[in-house]
């Protein structure tokens, strides 16, 4: 199967489970698994942060931050296509008692404009605006890049307003790669951040949340609430130390291969438009008279390529180190012969 429905299907290298057989553990509820630290320790140097948690999951990490910088019956100030809205399962409402205030714009992006407009006066009618959040890259904008400039202008509003900050940044790291920035510019206005090891940098479990040492204590008794807290967590973390080390760099190649196939698919007759791809992310919607988006992922599944239906018209495609070229060429081949070449 040449898989191209998300770079969560990664799988761990040889070098990368051989990185286990050597890592020192102990107790990481106990503070006690020197693997762990050391992850810990690096995300929050790389973030520009004080401090960090390992935790299972970006989901994770997304609601134990919300917990800690709200109340129940607080907003949340986030794009309309933000992970947390669509792929959490209510996540902020059924974890944190939290209303969603969604905001529109192009490719997952929103401006200072829209989070001044949407800050809640403070009235005792309305919800208490409580923090602003944004996604790293953007998934459903295709994998778009926000620029520095733009977070940094988004997250100044907001704590002027009195809120608090978090970045989504699941594929924070492509948005490193892309822009050439390091990753602590582009969290510097935010009080909370996270990267995931689990998709681009190839690992099988782990995402690192950080901030100041006041909200990763905090953090941690969440973690401890939701079932969070782990044993022997460096046997995951040394993976994760290892995709540090060498799983960083290689998204380039990645974004190249992405740009190269978006190229190749907006040229096919019965693809009506491509998102511009920045990453790793590909998102090209159907033109009238092809084939249902659902239909082609099972009639590509059924040629050993998959691939991701996020709408009736919609198609996401999705790079990674475990599809090179010559699956792209597979993938091209397959989509040629259900959609015309062009």
């Amino acid at each position: 199967m040449h898989d191209f429905y998300s770079d969560t299907k990664t799988k761990p290298t040889a070098a990368m489970r051989e990185a286990v057989l050597t890592c020192a553990v102990g107790d990481e509820q106990k503070n006690e698994d020197p693997t762990t630290i050391e992850l810990c320790d690096r995300v929050a140097g790389l973030l520009g942060k004080e401090a960090a948690v390992f935790l299972p999951s970006g989901t994770m990490c997304n609601e134990i931050a919300i917990n800690v910088h709200t109340s129940p019956g607080d907003e949340v100030i986030c794009g309309s296509v933000s992970h947390i809205v669509a792929f959490e399962g209510g996540g902020p409402a059924a974890i944190s008692s939290v209303m969603i205030r969604a905001l529109d714009g192009e490719r997952g992006f929103f401006d200072p404009h829209q989070v001044a407009q949407a800050v809640r006066p403070d009235s005792r009618y309305a919800p208490k605006s409580a923090l602003l959040s944004v996604e790293q890259t953007s998934n459903m904008g295709g994998g778009a890049v926000w620029p520095v400039a733009t977070l940094g202008a988004v997250a100044a509003v907001a704590k002027d307003a009195g809120l608090r900050t978090h970045m989504d940044g699941a594929r924070l790291m492509n948005a490193v790669v892309a822009s050439g920035t390091d990753a602590a510019a582009h969290a510097s206005g935010y009080d909370s951040v996270w990267i995931d090891f689990t998709k681009g940098l190839g690992a099988p479990i782990g995402a690192v949340l950080a901030g100041d040492a006041d909200f990763i204590h905090a953090a941690w008794r969440v973690k401890q609430r939701l079932g969070g807290a782990m044993r022997q967590s460096g046997i995951a973390a040394s993976m994760c130390l290892y995709a540090l080390d060498h799983n960083v760099d290689r998204l380039n190649d990645d974004h190249m291969l992405a740009a190269e196939l978006g190229e190749r698919i907006g040229a096919l007759s019965a693809v009506e438009m491509v998102l511009p791809v920045e990453t790793n992310i590909i998102l090209f919607d159907l033109a009238e008279h092809a084939p249902s988006a659902p239909s082609l992922v099972d009639s590509l599944a059924g040629d050993g390529v998959s691939i991701g239906a996020f709408s009736e018209r919609r198609i996401r495609v999705v790079t990674h180190l475990d599809v090179g070229p010559a699956s792209g060429d597979v993938l091209l081949d397959r989509l040629a012969h259900h959609l015309g070449a062009g």
